[in-house]
């Protein structure tokens, strides 16, 4: 059962209010940061953000996992040669964040790996300081994919934010 807060913050989080905080500067410095990212390892960096689940989600209780899922299917982040795609996911009514790797990475990294980098930019996010959490969550997610990526590849995914 969804709680009365959530499907509250959900149902009232608009489109145009995640677009005046993801204005064209910060989408613009998401897209650099992905690309300078990609420029010092071999995976490849998605990042989405969605205003809110719809309410026949939160019906459904949808996680913001399981969304950020049908997401990674959605946008092809599994489509690499290597299968070293990463989705960087914000459900942004929830301020929460979800990091989905291919499973190029299984072996490799651990979910603790990811949750970490989901830690600090949910902490940031709480403070209001939405760029800095992408920037960094991007940052972060370069040095771990290098470590077992190093060497940079062709630019397989897009490197535009998806909003959603």
């Amino acid at each position: 059962m969804v709680s009365i807060a959530r499907l509250v913050r959900n149902l009232s989080a608009t489109s145009w209010a995640l677009r005046r905080v993801f204005d064209k500067p910060t989408l613009d410095a998401i897209v650099q940061a992905i690309e300078q990212s990609e420029r010092t390892h071999g995976g490849e960096i998605r990042f989405a953000v969605e205003a809110g689940l719809s309410a026949w989600e939160l019906m459904r209780g949808i996680t913001p996992r399981e969304r950020a899922l049908q997401v990674f299917s959605e946008l092809r982040v599994w489509d690499t040669e290597a299968n070293n795609g990463v989705l960087i996911y914000v459900l942004w009514a929830d301020h929460d964040v979800e990091i989905v790797a291919d499973r190029g990475f299984n072996g490799r990294l651990t979910a603790e790996d990811w949750a970490a980098i989901c830690h600090r930019m949910e902490r940031l996010l709480g403070q209001k300081q939405y760029r800095e959490a992408v920037l960094e969550g991007i940052r972060a997610c370069g040095e771990l994919i290098a470590r077992h990526y190093p060497r940079a590849d062709a630019d397989e995914l897009s490197n535009r934010p998806a909003i959603l």
